[in-house]
């Protein structure tokens, strides 16, 4: 349970902080383009929430294709999410101007905090800390014959 808090704490940063500064790039110079920008949100969120990517290069055990499918499959999400949200569902509530449903900041936190809290719970599986410890040195002990 505290990993999946901690993992939507950790996509809705990243993913409200990626929005943001989506937002004052599309304010500042023009460009404005909403499914690179939540693409992009679902792969960095696939990289750094979960087993980040550092992690999985460091062990000798673990492969980066992991984080690499993470990421890809995050766009995925990203773009997913973004197109549920404006095409189909189309909720409106303005604050000050801004639809707070399709604001980058907003919807990229929402974004991140789902897709996060998912990766975050894929990776806490299999994470028993409870199993039977194993011996060193892997060999089994016979009882002695009298």
């Amino acid at each position: 349970m505290i990993k999946l808090l901690v993992g939507i704490l950790k996509g809705a940063v990243i993913g409200g902080a990626l929005g943001y500064g989506a937002h004052a790039l599309a304010k500042s110079t023009g460009f404005d383009n909403p499914w690179l920008t939540f693409g992009l949100i679902g792969a960095i969120v696939g990289l750094f929430v979960g087993k980040p990517i550092w992690t999985l290069v460091r062990d000798k055990n673990a492969t980066t294709w992991i984080a690499v499918i993470k990421s890809a499959f995050g766009v995925g999400i990203g773009i997913g999410l973004y197109a549920l949200v404006t095409r189909a569902i189309q909720p409106v509530w303005e604050i000050e101007g801004y639809n707070v449903f399709t604001w980058y900041p907003t919807l990229g936190g929402a974004i991140g905090a789902v897709y996060g809290g998912f990766v975050e719970l894929d990776d806490a599986i299999g994470d028993d800390k409870t199993a039977a410890p194993s011996k060193k040195d892997g060999s089994k002990q016979l009882p002695k014959k009298n």
